[in-house]
């Protein structure tokens, strides 16, 4: 019994278009034709495609597959690379529903970067852009740092993300004052925030102007003045002058 390319095609659970295509590449060689002009074709030719089909499924490419036709070992090769691909594929997919599951736990969004889930709701949007900028430009040991300052709270915190953008000099260094002690304890908590620079990844100077450069846009002219004043603060006063007062 012989089966018109429509037949085979409804057979092997494919499509006519797909069974010329294999025909063009040389997958499947072209079947005898009738009398009539009509391909005509075998359970060879069945068995071919539904190889090529289980193949597919398995996630073989079409030139992977026209590989196959040569020794075993090659067949074996190319199962055992198929094989490495969906266990790395696998691995990398664990890992993202790892990183998805903090995300759906806490109700983050898309701009809190690994690690920050947790604190997230305690971030403004500017610290949240922050960090996902200094994760990206940093090394884990610094972002690590990162992750367990953003564990610690205070009162000035919220009033340094809540501070207007045209406060007035006075207003800002109040802030400034109060937030110098809770700035310098960091500093000295975490060595790695007073020389960032010994932990950029790729070329020290431009990590620094594009840190520099972002939080001129995600701050507004009044915090990056409190962060001024805080600045010259602690450059100024003794390490002990803050804790005594």
């Amino acid at each position: 019994m012989a089966w018109s390319t429509r037949e085979l095609a409804a057979l092997a659970g494919t499509t006519i278009k797909t069974i010329r295509h294999y025909h063009s590449i040389g997958l499947m060689e072209e079947p005898e034709r009738a009398l009539n002009g009509y391909k005509r074709y075998d359970t060879n030719h069945l068995v071919r495609l539904l190889q090529i089909r289980r193949l597919r499924d398995l996630g073989m490419s079409l030139s992977q597959i026209a590989l196959l036709d040569g020794p075993e070992e090659g067949f074996v090769d190319t199962v055992r690379a198929l094989d490495d691909e969906l266990a790395a594929s696998i691995e990398r997919q664990r890992a993202i529903r790892a990183e998805l599951a903090p995300l759906l736990r806490h109700r983050t969004s898309a701009d809190v970067p690994a690690g920050f889930e947790e604190v997230a709701s305690h971030l403004s949007d500017a610290d949240r852009a922050m960090i996902m900028v200094s994760a990206r430009l940093f090394t884990e040991e610094f972002i690590q740092d990162i992750r367990d300052m953003s564990a610690t709270h205070e009162k000035v915190d919220a009033e340094f993300n809540a501070l207007p953008a045209d406060a007035d000099e006075e207003t800002v260094r109040d802030l400034a004052e109060r937030m110098a002690p809770s700035v310098r304890s960091i500093r000295e908590e975490y060595p790695s925030v007073e020389n960032p620079g010994l932990f950029v990844r790729g070329r020290k100077r431009d990590a620094m102007i594009t840190v520099a450069q972002a939080l001129v846009d995600l701050y507004n002219p009044a915090q990056l003045a409190a962060l001024r004043e805080v600045h010259r603060l602690l450059a100024e006063a003794p390490p002990s002058e803050d804790r005594e007062g």
